[in-house]
C-alpha cells in the first residue's frame, strides 16, 4: 500500500491540471502539500480546496524560472512542515511551431520554464535533503522528449534535458539517500491539450491500445508510488505512462 504519511511535498505548477491532481493525490495519501503556482489566485483556491477536505496544504506563488524564488519555496516548506520529503517537478510551458517558424524567444521560454526551473527547484530542494540523507524526486519529462514530434522542438529538446538531467541526478545523489526518477506522460487529457482539433484527437485515441487518452489521474497514480517508500529501490528510470501506442498518441 502508498503511504504518504508524515511527508511533506512540493508539486511546482500545482493549481490545476496535472499537478493538481497530484497534489490532491498526495494528501489524501497523508501528504502535506506545498501548492506552487505562477497564479496566485488559482494557487490559494487549490490549497483552500485541499484544506477544506481535511487535508494540510499552504499556497506559494513561484516562478520556478527564478531561483530565488524557488529558494523561498523550499524555505516555506520547511519552515511550516519542518522538512523536504518529496519535489514533484511538474511546472511546464509549450509554445509549438514548426522550426522553420519558431521565433527565439519561444525556444527560451520553452526551455527556461521546462528544463531550467527543474534545475532551480531540485537545486534548491537538495540541500534539506542531503541533510536528512533522504528525499524522493520525480520529474514530469514527455515521451516527445524519447521520440520527438513535429511543430515541438523546443517542447522536446526541453524533456529530453529533463530526462539526461534525471539520471545524472540520481547518479550523484544516491549515496545521500535520495532517489531521483521521471515519469513521461502520453496523451493526457488536460488544459494544454484540449485545443488539439477533434479529428487530431480521435486519431490519437485509436492509436493509443488500451483505447483511451489519459486522465491526470493517471499519472498522480505514478508519482504517488515513485515518490513513496514503496519505490525505495527505484531511482535513475523514466516511467512512461501512455496507454501504449506511444508514437502516434501525441503528448501531454
Amino acid at each position: 500500500m502508498i503511504d504518504l504519511k508524515n511527508k511533506s511535498a512540493i508539486v511546482t505548477g500545482s493549481a490545476r491540471g496535472i499537478g493538481k491532481a497530484i497534489a490532491e493525490k498526495f494528501a489524501e495519501l497523508g501528504a502535506k502539500v506545498v501548492i506552487c503556482d505562477m497564479n496566485e489566485e488559482a494557487t490559494k483556491s487549490t490549497a483552500e480546496e485541499l484544506k477544506s477536505k481535511g487535508y494540510q496544504a499552504i499556497p506559494v506563488v513561484c516562478n520556478v524560472t527564478n531561483s530565488e524564488d524557488t529558494e523561498k519555496l523550499v524555505e516555506t516548506c520547511q519552515k511550516e512542515f519542518g522538512s523536504v520529503d518529496i519535489l514533484i517537478n511538474n511546472a511546464g510551458i509549450t509554445k509549438d511551431t514548426l522550426l522553420m517558424r519558431m521565433k527565439k524567444e519561444q525556444w527560451d521560454a520553452v526551455i527556461n520554464v521546462n528544463l531550467t526551473g527543474v534545475f532551480n527547484c531540485t537545486q534548491a530542494a537538495i540541500k534539506p535533503m542531503m541533510k536528512q540523507k533522504s528525499g524522493s524526486i520525480v520529474n514530469l519529462t514527455s515521451i516527445v522528449g524519447i521520440y520527438g514530434n513535429a511543430g515541438q522542438t523546443n517542447y522536446s529538446a526541453s524533456k529530453a534535458g529533463v530526462i539526461g538531467f534525471t539520471k545524472s541526478c540520481a547518479m550523484e545523489l544516491a549515496s545521500r539517500g535520495i532517489r531521483v526518477n521521471a515519469i513521461a506522460p502520453g496523451f493526457i487529457e488536460t488544459d494544454m491539450t484540449a485545443a488539439i482539433p477533434e479529428k487530431i484527437r480521435e486519431a490519437m485515441k485509436k492509436a493509443i491500445y488500451l483505447g483511451r487518452t489519459g486522465q491526470p489521474v493517471d499519472i498522480a497514480n505514478a508519482a504517488a508510488f515513485l515518490a513513496s517508500d514503496a519505490a525505495s529501490y527505484i531511482t535513475g528510470i523514466v516511467l512512461e505512462v501512455h496507454g501504449g501506442g506511444f508514437r502516434s498518441a501525441g503528448a501531454e
